[in-house]
């Protein structure tokens, strides 16, 4: 069904997450916003963070450390900070769950899109995690919500070419050092719905043994939207750019990329167990399921981690595989799906 150019199947060892340490009710966001602006006091703003249905989200800093003011050097360090303590924390977490050693890893490939570090991530969480001194390295940057693939096909693609490797991949967004304040619906709506997360999964290849097998990758990029979605940069600040008509696009893109991704593997919807798809926002959600005419709950664990943790950019996807990964049986299929910046849909077909 599959072509391969060697007998090596690049298999997801283990998933791990990993919070902020601060636990915010979505009530108390917008409280805390409407404090220093107006405008999150009045009613448009309040309807937007009652039916985003999210509760909870995770935040580095705790609602007294909290400043929607901070200037561009304060978000910056609270980026530079964060970033590395709460990637690392995922990173060990995923190890543990994995059991190699640290020793053990050959590659790190980091995403992010919350901030830039020069050196990046990969260089900071390489000293953090104490991994060895020839470790091959991988930064990207930019990718928005749909970082979590590329860089896990970065990682199939190393571990394929690599026998008896592994590699290491870590997801990592402080989306509230990407605070920014004005009056417009498009930065309310993102101030609505960005969490603070970090995620991380090892990858090796092997012709047998555990772990979730990637069969194949796919993507689909619908380039007239490349304006739509995104940051722009004012002030030294990152600007959330978040169209309202993606909100209905997401479905009909990710109807495409999964009709082309199952033609590819010949394969059906029917033989599809489990659907692993980034919580993008609640009508990105309901987009989805019309596009694709679920009716069984498929989205539990996307609409579950979105309820919970709202969307953290990169890491969400990856916040889903592991719900997903703990009701996975051998022999069951999924799909993988992740939407970003450009617009794209970013697809693998996986079995267990």
């Amino acid at each position: 069904m599959i072509n391969r150019v060697n007998k090596l199947v690049p298999r997801v060892l283990a998933v791990a997450t990993a919070n902020a340490p601060h636990r915010w009710k979505q009530q108390d966001v917008v409280e805390r916003f409407a404090q220093h602006f107006p405008t999150y006091g009045e009613a448009a703003a309040e309807r937007i963070f009652r039916n985003s249905a999210i509760e909870y989200r995770n935040f580095v800093l705790s609602p007294e450390e909290f400043d929607p003011n901070a200037d561009a050097d304060s978000l910056h360090a609270i980026f530079g900070e964060h970033s590395v303590s709460l990637g690392s924390d995922a990173a060990r977490r995923c190890l543990t769950k994995s059991a190699v050693a640290v020793e053990d890893i050959d590659c790190l490939i980091v995403a992010t899109c919350t901030g830039y570090l020069c050196p990046g991530l990969t260089a900071h969480l390489a000293r953090e995690l104490g991994l060895r001194d020839d470790i091959q390295r991988a930064d990207l940057v930019g990718m928005g919500c749909s970082g979590a693939m590329p860089s896990l096909q970065r990682a199939c693609d190393f571990a394929q070419a690599n026998p008896g490797k592994r590699a290491l991949v870590v997801t990592v967004e402080i989306s509230s050092a990407c605070w920014f304040v004005d009056d417009t619906m498009e930065t309310i709506v993102g101030n609505a719905i960005c969490g603070d997360g970090a995620a991380a999964v090892v990858v090796e290849a092997s012709e047998d043994g555990p772990g979730m097998v990637i069969n194949r990758f796919s993507a689909l990029m619908d380039t007239s939207y490349i304006e739509s979605v995104g940051f722009e940069f004012k002030a030294g600040k990152n600007r959330i750019i978040l169209a309202k008509e993606l909100r209905d696009a997401a479905g009909p893109l990710v109807k495409r990329a999964v009709e082309r991704l199952l033609e590819q593997v010949q394969s059906d919807r029917g033989d599809i167990r489990h659907w692993v798809i980034h919580s993008g926002g609640k009508r990105v959600l309901d987009s989805i399921d019309e596009s694709l005419e679920f009716a069984n709950g498929e989205l539990a664990n996307s609409r579950s981690v979105l309820r919970e943790c709202g969307n953290m950019s990169s890491p969400t996807l990856f916040y889903v595989l592991e719900r997903a990964m703990q009701g996975a049986e051998p022999g069951e299929r999924g799909i993988l799906v992740a939407l970003g910046p450009g617009l794209s849909a970013e697809t693998a077909f996986v079995s267990w």
